[in-house]
């Protein structure tokens, strides 16, 4: 089967049950034992029919193709954000509670962009809501599986959230070379694991995830 383009359409199912805004929403970083766990939201309104040509989840694009996504991705969100949770708070918190702390974050963002955040709907990716648990007040919140790859709103949010957490890898890289983050983004390569056992851990590690 070829790469199926994601659509609108489950969003405007939201719209269509009195959502104002439909707010897409994916991590990144989640597996990886270096740097932060980072929050990609998009926002969409009914008005947009169109989608990017090219979007695609971030995972099924090259990292130059993300590159050239990224801004168009911004250019046709009404809003855009990007939370992040850093490696000490993901030890400290674990994964689960780290991404609803970046998530909360990146409401926060969009709440200062000028998202009506109590008229939206999130639409998260995957099978579980850790939204929520971080939030004060609950938000209407679904979850789909697949959502990054059927779904415009959460494919922008991922290329957007993928593309900030690689360029800050990449500047950490610049700081603290040796471990090669340009390359694996944080992630734990047989090459990363020989470095730490080298060089030893630093603070932009998941020291709860070294084996």
């Amino acid at each position: 089967m070829g790469v199926v383009d994601p659509t609108l359409d489950y969003e405007l199912g939201l719209h269509a049950q009195g959502a104002r805004y439909v707010i897409g929403c994916d991590e990144v970083g989640r597996g990886a034992i270096a740097g932060p766990v980072a929050v990609g939201m998009c926002v969409v309104e009914k008005s947009m029919a169109t989608v990017p040509v090219g979007l695609r989840d971030s995972k099924l694009l090259s990292e130059k193709r993300r590159e050239q996504m990224a801004p168009i991705s911004e250019d046709w969100a009404r809003f855009t954000a990007v939370g992040l949770a850093t490696a000490l708070e993901v030890d400290q918190l674990g994964i689960s509670a780290a991404l609803g702390l970046a998530g909360k974050r990146a409401l926060g963002i969009l709440h200062q962009a000028g998202t009506s955040i109590g008229e939206s709907i999130v639409l998260l990716d995957g099978h579980f809501d850790w939204l929520n648990p971080a939030l004060s007040s609950p938000l209407p919140v679904r979850t789909l599986v697949k959502a990054d790859r059927d779904c415009a709103s959460v494919a922008a949010a991922s290329v957007v959230a993928k593309v900030h957490r690689d360029r800050l890898m990449i500047d950490a890289d610049a700081g603290t070379p040796g471990y090669g983050w340009s390359g694996n983004k944080g992630y734990g390569s047989a090459a990363h694991y020989a470095a730490i056992t080298e060089l030893g851990a630093t603070d932009f590690h998941r020291r709860t995830w070294l084996r």
